[in-house]
């Protein structure tokens, strides 16, 4: 759960902040969740101080100025098991990447850290989805609210005559494509927060709501 959720950020976080380059960008990912997941790193967390996602990247800043200051970084193949991770697909999102100016470090690793959330988050619900029969309501959720607005947006019944369904249908089947995709965000964030209080509070910032 840790590497699936944060390991993109923190490619494009040492890519974009510290600059690294392309291959010492995957070494230090590498060694990074090496050393977290090895370590006793998450045991000095503390909730009341503020999110883990903040004490995470501030975990990650300390490691790659010690990796670079000694110059030791960890080597594909250098005795740490390698993450099966997609190197490929994170570069191509980073050469989409929107820095605004100004943005500091915390903002910057907040921005991808979002973007890999709901990524994840979405693709549950196309699996749940189509696990179940029910492709066509993914199919209506990735078409209504995951695509770019098209100039004119496609009303209900645009998409019910495209995709051969009654107006009323494709009603239903978004209002519950939305509350799936509503229940799998909220039980990954759950997870994903150390306290009940940084789960509420990250529920507001990314859903715009209470917990529920």
């Amino acid at each position: 759960m840790l590497v699936e959720q944060y390991w993109k950020p923190v490619y494009k976080y040492l890519r974009v902040r510290h600059q690294a380059s392309y291959e010492d960008a995957q070494d230090l990912t590498q060694g990074f969740f090496a050393r977290v997941l090895d370590r006793d790193v998450l045991a000095a967390f503390e909730p009341a101080r503020g999110s883990f996602r903040t004490f995470l990247r501030v975990c990650l800043d300390r490691y790659a100025a010690n990796e670079r200051k000694a110059a030791r970084r960890q080597k594909r193949g250098g005795g740490v098991p390698a993450l099966a991770l997609d190197w490929r697909d994170a570069e191509g999102e980073l050469r989409q990447l929107d820095v605004a100016d100004g943005m500091t470090p915390d903002e910057l690793f907040k921005q991808e850290w979002i973007r890999s959330f709901f990524g994840v988050v979405v693709e549950a619900l196309r699996q749940e989805l189509t696990a179940e029969g029910k492709a066509v309501y993914y199919t209506l959720f990735e078409r209504y609210d995951l695509e770019p607005p098209a100039d004119p947006r496609p009303t209900y019944g645009d998409l019910a005559e495209e995709l051969g369904l009654k107006t009323t249908d494709v009603t239903n089947h978004l209002a519950s494509a939305r509350r799936r995709f509503r229940r799998l965000a909220l039980a990954r964030l759950r997870e994903l927060c150390a306290s009940d209080e940084e789960f509420e509070r990250e529920a507001a910032d990314l859903l715009g709501g209470p917990a529920t």
